[in-house]
């Protein structure tokens, strides 16, 4: 399934006024939990309420005929609910038509529950969610798919300063908000159409059979692809305890780092510091980049918004001139 297209049109009128339930106060209020965070439990609830208000905030504002409350009404209303289902019940009072109406539940996964009898079935089918995707993401009436991207832009900010979160919310975020150009998709289906490309579904599984490669999914129930050659693209997921890498080995084995349940090498976010087995910060270990739960992103370092990568370098400046001042102590 590929990412959703970039939104083909610029925002005109006001802008969500962001962040409103999910800003720098509820992150200083996450990291000041004694327990390590859970991200379903703690933080998508609020990742939800800031999205859908984002949604909401450019539905009313940008076309109230397609609503059944005034904006004050329903923000009022929104920002005193908390549970998810008294939300939904008051989603549905005011926005009458449920296409106008954020279900982040149902975007993700986006084959659930979806099945065809043959693959010739599949390719027509995901063909039309494609072509119905760069339509909808290239009119303007449906506004409030831009504002949601800058919700996710919003929330992210917020997200980078609690550490990793979990590598599902990097796909959904991907999936949302850094998809291709609505050029790029036009190609995919012309090589769909022409039968170069072919899609295989959800939950894809692969054997080597006969001499050959038999690929496999549950969107097409007792329905197989066979290939002569197979190219596996997929990075692996990450892991401390499985690592080849010698000095993180015996690292881990001596319990001098710890692994955290994604797999990645818990550091301190303020400055890299490796944590131990006990979660304290080793005064002279550092771990930067990917595979640390104090991963970044590249993206989105637009000027005067404090991208996050350029945050991440000035942490690594700062563990060169601690490198630098330990040695001149050494020397001295």
């Amino acid at each position: 399934m590929p990412y959703h297209s970039k939104i083909g049109y610029d925002l005109e009128g006001e802008r969500p006024p962001l962040p409103r339930f999910f800003g720098p106060a509820e992150a200083d209020e996450l990291l000041a939990r004694a327990d390590r965070l859970d991200f379903r439990r703690d933080v998508w609830p609020l990742v939800e309420r800031e999205l859908g208000f984002a949604h909401y905030h450019r539905l009313f504002t940008a076309h109230p005929e397609r609503t059944a409350m005034a904006w004050a009404d329903f923000e009022e209303k929104y920002a005193a609910v908390v549970d998810a289902g008294e939300r939904a019940v008051l989603v549905a009072s005011a926005v009458p038509d449920a296409a106008d109406r954020l279900d982040l539940a149902a975007l993700d996964p986006p084959l659930e529950g979806v099945r065809y009898g043959s693959y010739e079935e599949f390719q027509e089918g995901l063909r039309g969610h494609i072509e119905g995707d760069l339509s909808r993401r290239h009119d303007p009436s449906f506004s409030g798919d831009l504002a949601v991207f800058f919700g996710l832009l919003s929330v992210f900010g917020q997200l980078i300063r609690l550490g990793d979160v979990g590598s599902w919310w990097h796909g959904f975020f991907s999936y949302l908000a850094s998809g291709p150009p609505g050029p790029r998709l036009r190609q995919m289906l012309a090589l769909s159409r022409a039968g170069v490309l072919n899609f295989l579904g959800a939950d894809m599984a692969v054997a080597a059979e006969g001499g050959v490669f038999r690929a496999s999914s549950v969107t097409v129930p007792g329905g197989s692809v066979e290939a002569r050659a197979l190219v596996e693209a997929r990075l692996p997921e990450p892991t401390v305890a499985r690592v080849r890498d010698m000095l993180l080995r015996e690292l881990y084995d001596d319990g001098g780092d710890v692994e955290t349940p994604e797999g990645l090498v818990a550091v301190d976010p303020a400055d890299g510091r490796v944590l131990d087995g006990s979660g304290r910060p080793h005064p002279r270990w550092f771990a930067l980049g990917p595979y640390t739960d104090s991963r970044t992103p590249g993206a989105f370092t637009r000027p005067r918004t404090g991208g996050p990568a350029f945050r991440q370098n000035d942490a690594t400046a700062r563990v060169l001139v601690f490198l630098r001042d330990l040695r001149g102590r050494a020397a001295a």
